[in-house]
C-alpha cells in the first residue's frame, strides 16, 4: 500500500467507519448525508512556515505534545487519550489525578516478522523524558522505551477522537478510536463510568498475515498488599479492596473485549526490579500469548491477548471496553450545625443528611453507585448497551458538526464540552450535580458549584437541563437561609449550609436570571411556581443588603467572582442587579404577582447606570466607602489580609483595595450578556452596551503580551501570546492595588465577551477574540481540551457554548413553543439542543428549517430577526 492509499484508509476510518471482518468501527458513520461534514472535516491545512494549525483540523507534529482527551462520564471520573494514543490523567477514584499516567498500553505483534511488535502509540513527546516527576531517575517503569510507531495524527469530534498511527515499512495500517457516551437529555447514560477504544488494523499486503493484539495494565489501583486481579469474561479486573477504616480504597477497573478467542494473563510474572514488564514484553515481541489463573492477592498486573489473521487487504476492529467502580470516597465539605439548620428552605423529599462520620451519607458517593451494584454490573450494561449508546452519541456528533459556523467557534465549543467529562464535574448519589471550579493536581479546586463561576457556563442548561435545574435547587434550597442569604458554595454531600460569610452578588443575582432561563427551557410552569417564592426571598435579600436605600444600584460592598468586594456602584454587578430585577418581574407577571416594586427599582437603576456609570465610551465603577451602611473597609475586608499602615494610607488616597474605578472591565456588562442568553428583554441600552464591548476589544485585547506586566498568575497567557485582559485603564486612573486578577487572561471571560460582541453584530471582533484564545490551546504548550484558570478543566470556559447563540440567535422557548433566530452570519446551519430533543437549524433565503435528530422540538411559532416566519420542509 502506498502512502496515498494508506492515508485514504485511515481517513475512511475517521469519517465513515471501516469495513472490518469483525466488530466494524462505526465511530464516524452516519445514516444521514455527509456532504457538509466531509467538506468541513477535509478542509485541513497547516502553514509550514508558521507551524500554525487550522482550527478544527487534525493535530500532528508538535501539536500533539499536550493533547489529552477526556474519556468518561458526567461525575464518574475519567482517563485521557493522548494524541499519541497513550493513556494519562487516570482519575477514576472520585478525585483528580492530573499526573497519574498509569502503566497501561496496547500492542500488536506480527508473527514471523523481525521487529514485528509495537506499542500502539506514536512517538513519546520530548517534554516527558526529563523535567517531570521521576524522570531524573530514568522514568522507572514507564513504557517510553518500548518500540512504537513513527508518526501519529489525532483528530477530535467530541465525544469521539481518533489517532492514526503510521510507519512506512509496516504492513499494518492502524487507527484507534476512543469515546464514551454523551447524549443530550440522557444524563444517566452520559454519566456512566465507562469508555472504549476501538483498534482497527488493515493488512496492506498482497498476502495474509497472522498477528496478536494485546492490552496490558499494571494494577494502578493497588494501595496495599491485598490488591490483586479478578477474573471476568474475556478480560480482567484490577482490584483494590477497601477496609473498615479505609472504605474509600475500594476500587475496581475492568478491561475486556467481546472477542471469543481472548486469552487472559491474570497475573504477570512475579519478581523484582522490572521483571513483570520484561517478561510481558518478551511474550508480546515473540508474537505469543500467556495464560495464567488469578491469585488471591499480589498480582502485579494483567494482560489480554487476541490472536487474529487478516487476508490480503482485509481489516479487523478489536474493541476494548473499560469500566470502573469506586463507590466510596473520603470527600466531605461543610457541616450541618443543628437540627434547625437541617430543614432547608424548600421541600427536599427523601434526601438524607448526616453529621456523623459513621453514617452512610456523611461522605460523597457517586451517582453510578446508586444505579449499579459492582463493576461487573457496570461492565454488563456497557457491553450490552454499547451499539445503542454509540449510535445515539454519534447522532449528537453528526448534528453538532454538520454546522456551517466558523471552525474556531466549533472547536472552542466542542473542546470545552470535555469539562463535563472531567473530575471538575461531580454527580452525587441522588443524581444532583455538584461541581468544583476546576481541578488541582490531586484534588478539586474551589468547591461547591460556585455560583459566580458557573454563572458563565451555558452548555449544561441546554444539553442537560435537568442537571442544571438541580443546581438551582441546591442554590435556593440547601444554600439559602430563611431570610434569603445564599451561600455561593454548596456542601458536599449537598446539605443545608451555615451562613457565616458574604453572599456573592453576581452569583446570587445571576441565579435569579437562571431560574428564568431554566423555566423557559423546560416549559415547566409547576417548577416555576415552586421556585418563585424562593426567588422573591432571594431578590428581597439582595435589595436589603446591597441597595438598602433603593437607588437601583449596588452601593454597599458586594462580594463577587474576583474574590473581593466592590465598594460603590459598578457596571458589572449593577448589570446583574438590573437583570435579576427584570427576571423577577417577568416571572412574577406570568404568575400574576405584584411586581411593581421591582419594576420601579429597575427603572431607577437603569437610568443611574446609563448616566452616572457610563463615561461616554464604557461603563465604570463609582468607588464609594463613606456614608454607607457598611463599616470601614479596613475592618470589613474579607480577603487580602488586614489593612497595613501603608494600605490605610492608600485607603485615604484612593479608596478601598481591589477596585477597578475608571477601568475598562471585560466583565463590565456581564449581567447584560447573561440576561440576553437567558432570553430576558433588553435591560440596558444596546448602543451603550455595544460601545462598552467595542472598548473592551480595542483596549483589552492584546496580540502580544511581551510588554504586559502581570505579577499575578501569568501562565494563562504570557510572552508573545495574545489574550483578553480582565481590565485596562486606557484613560488613566489605575489604582495602586486594583482588584486581584486584573492583569490576567481567563478564557471564560474571553468567550463571554466574544459571544456578546456577536450578539450585538460585531462579528469580526468577536471571532478575533475566539481565535486569539484558541491559538494558545493548539497542543504545543497547552492541552486543547483543558482550558484552565484556577485549576484544569475550569468551569467558566463553558461560556464558549454561548458563541452558538451569539452567531445565530438560536433560542428555543418551551413555554410558548417559539424558536427564535437572529443570524449575524447570513445563511447558516447550526446545532440546537432543547429540553425535548436536539438537531439542526438551517437558515436560507427560502426561510428557516428545523431538522430533529433526537426527541421532539415542537414549534408553533418562529421569529427570525424579530419577524414571524414559517418553517420550510
Amino acid at each position: 500500500m502506498n502512502n496515498n492509499t494508506r492515508r485514504a484508509f485511515l481517513r475512511n476510518l475517521t469519517l465513515a467507519g471501516t469495513a472490518a471482518t469483525a466488530s466494524p468501527s462505526l465511530l464516524f458513520a452516519s445514516s444521514k448525508p455527509k456532504k457538509d461534514l466531509d467538506e468541513q472535516t477535509l478542509d485541513h491545512s497547516e502553514d509550514p512556515k508558521t507551524d500554525k494549525r487550522a482550527f478544527n483540523a487534525p493535530y500532528k507534529g508538535n501539536h500533539l505534545n499536550r493533547i489529552a482527551f477526556p474519556i468518561g462520564g458526567i461525575g464518574a471520573g475519567m482517563f485521557c487519550l493522548e494524541g499519541t494514543g497513550a493513556i494519562s490523567h487516570m482519575s477514576v477514584q472520585n478525585k483528580p489525578q492530573m499526573f497519574h499516567e498509569p502503566h497501561v498500553f496496547a500492542a500488536v505483534a506480527i508473527k514471523g516478522m523481525q521487529n514485528g511488535a509495537k506499542v500502539l502509540e506514536g512517538p513519546v513527546p520530548e517534554w516527558k523524558l526529563f523535567g517531570q516527576r521521576g524522570t531524573g531517575n530514568g522514568a522507572s517503569g514507564a513504557t517510553y522505551g518500548l518500540p512504537r510507531f513513527k508518526k501519529a495524527t489525532f483528530e477530535a469530534r467530541f465525544p469521539f477522537c481518533t489517532t492514526e498511527l503510521t510507519d512506512d515499512d509496516w504492513p499494518l495500517a492502524v487507527g484507534l478510536s476512543a469515546w464514551s457516551p454523551f447524549i443530550p437529555n440522557d444524563e444517566d447514560n452520559s454519566s456512566l463510568p465507562v469508555g472504549a477504544i476501538e483498534y482497527t488494523f488493515h493488512n496492506t499486503q498482497a498476502q495474509p498475515l497472522e498477528a496478536v493484539f494485546s492490552y496490558h495494565a499494571k494494577n494502578f489501583l493497588a494501595a496495599n498488599e491485598h490488591a490483586s486481579v479478578k477474573a471476568m469474561n474475556n478480560g480482567f479486573i484490577l482490584w483494590q479492596p477497601g477496609a473498615d477504616d479505609k472504605k474509600e480504597e475500594q476500587a475496581d477497573f475492568a478491561v475486556y473485549t467481546d472477542e471469543a478467542k481472548t486469552i487472559v494473563d491474570y497475573c504477570w510474572f512475579q519478581g523484582g526490579w522490572w521483571d513483570p514488564v520484561t517478561i510481558t514484553w518478551n511474550t508480546v515481541s515473540a508474537g505469543k500469548t500467556r495464560k495464567t489463573d488469578p491469585i488471591e492477592k499480589g498480582a502485579p498486573g494483567a494482560s489480554l491477548y487476541v490472536p487474529f489473521t487478516l487476508g490480503a487487504q482485509e481489516s479487523k476492529t478489536i474493541r476494548v471496553y473499560f469500566s470502573w467502580y469506586v463507590p466510596q470516597s473520603k470527600l466531605q465539605i461543610g457541616k450541618i450545625e443543628s437540627a434547625e439548620d437541617a430543614a432547608p428552605s424548600c421541600d427536599t423529599g427523601q434526601i438524607q443528611y448526616s453529621n456523623n462520620k459513621d453514617e452512610a451519607f456523611y461522605y460523597y458517593k457517586p451517582w453510578y453507585a446508586s444505579k449499579f451494584d459492582d463493576v461487573q454490573d457496570v461492565a454488563k450494561y456497557w457491553q450490552t448497551s454499547y451499539e445503542e449508546l454509540q449510535k445515539s452519541s454519534r447522532n449528537f456528533k453528526e448534528a453538532f458538526f454538520l454546522s456551517s459556523l466558523p471552525a474556531e467557534v466549533l472547536e472552542a465549543v466542542a473542546a470545552n464540552l470535555s469539562i463535563l467529562k472531567s473530575p471538575t464535574v461531580m454527580r452525587q448519589y441522588d443524581g444532583r450535580l455538584w461541581n468544583w471550579e476546576g481541578c488541582s493536581d490531586e484534588a478539586g479546586c474551589c468547591h461547591g458549584s460556585c455560583t459566580h463561576v458557573w454563572n458563565y457556563a451555558q452548555a449544561i442548561p441546554h444539553l442537560f437541563p435537568r442537571l442544571e435545574r438541580s443546581l438551582r435547587y441546591t442554590e435556593f434550597c440547601e444554600n439559602q437561609s430563611s431570610d434569603g442569604h445564599q451561600n455561593f458554595r454548596a456542601n458536599i454531600p449537598i446539605s443545608p449550609t451555615i451562613h457565616d460569610f458574604h453572599a456573592a452578588a453576581d452569583g446570587q443575582l445571576g441565579g435569579i436570571m437562571k431560574v428564568y432561563r431554566e423555566w423557559r427551557i423546560s416549559g415547566d410552569d409547576g417548577w416555576l411556581k415552586d421556585m418563585y417564592p424562593l426567588v422573591k426571598k432571594s431578590m428581597d435579600y439582595c435589595i436589603r443588603t446591597w441597595d438598602p436605600d433603593e437607588k437601583g444600584v449596588l452601593e454597599e460592598p458586594h462580594h463577587n467572582t474576583y474574590d473581593i468586594e466592590f465598594w460603590g456602584p459598578d457596571g458589572m454587578c449593577t448589570s446583574f442587579y438590573l437583570g435579576a430585577l427584570v427576571a423577577t418581574q417577568e416571572m412574577g407577571k406570568y404568575l400574576k404577582e405584584n411586581v411593581s416594586a421591582y419594576r420601579k427599582l429597575y427603572k431607577k437603576g437603569r437610568v443611574y447606570m446609563e448616566t452616572k456609570l457610563f463615561d461616554g465610551e464604557y461603563f465604570i465603577q463609582e468607588i464609594k466607602y463613606k456614608d454607607l451602611h457598611a463599616e470601614n473597609p479596613a475592618k470589613a475586608q474579607s480577603y487580602g489580609g488586614e489593612y497595613s499602615p501603608e494600605a490605610r494610607e492608600l485607603l485615604e488616597k484612593e479608596g478601598p483595595k481591589y477596585q477597578y474605578g475608571k477601568g475598562c472591565l471585560s466583565d463590565g456588562v456581564l449581567g447584560a450578556w447573561i440576561a440576553e442568553v437567558c432570553g430576558l428583554p433588553e435591560i440596558l441600552s444596546t448602543e451603550k452596551v455595544k460601545s462598552h464591548l467595542l472598548s473592551i476589544h480595542q483596549y483589552n485585547l492584546k496580540k502580544d503580551l511581551s510588554n504586559h506586566p502581570n505579577p499575578q498568575r501569568p501562565a494563562y497567557a504570557a510572552g508573545k501570546e495574545g489574550g483578553l485582559l480582565l481590565c485596562t485603564w486606557p484613560k488613566g486612573g489605575k489604582l495602586s492595588l486594583p482588584f486581584v486578577y486584573s492583569d490576567e487572561v481567563w478564557t471564560g471571560i474571553e468567550y463571554q465577551v466574544a459571544s456578546h460582541l456577536l450578539l450585538v453584530g460585531e462579528v469580526a471582533q468577536g471571532l478575533e477574540i475566539v481565535r486569539t484564545c484558541r491559538d494558545r490551546y493548539d497542543g504545543r504548550i497547552r492541552n486543547p481540551f483543558n482550558e484552565y484558570e484556577c485549576g484544569s478543566w475550569y468551569g467558566r470556559a463553558l461560556s464558549s457554548y454561548g458563541l452558538i447563540q451569539g452567531l445565530t440567535g438560536i433560542r428555543y422557548d418551551a413555554v410558548d413553543q417559539t424558536l427564535y433566530i437572529d443570524s449575524k452570519v447570513g445563511d447558516f446551519k447550526s446545532f440546537i439542543s432543547t429540553a425535548g430533543g436536539f438537531g439542526t437549524v438551517h437558515l436560507t433565503a427560502d426561510g428557516p428549517k428545523l431538522e430533529v435528530f433526537h426527541g421532539e422540538i415542537p414549534v408553533t411559532r418562529i421569529i427570525v430577526s424579530g419577524k414571524p416566519m414559517n418553517l420550510i420542509s
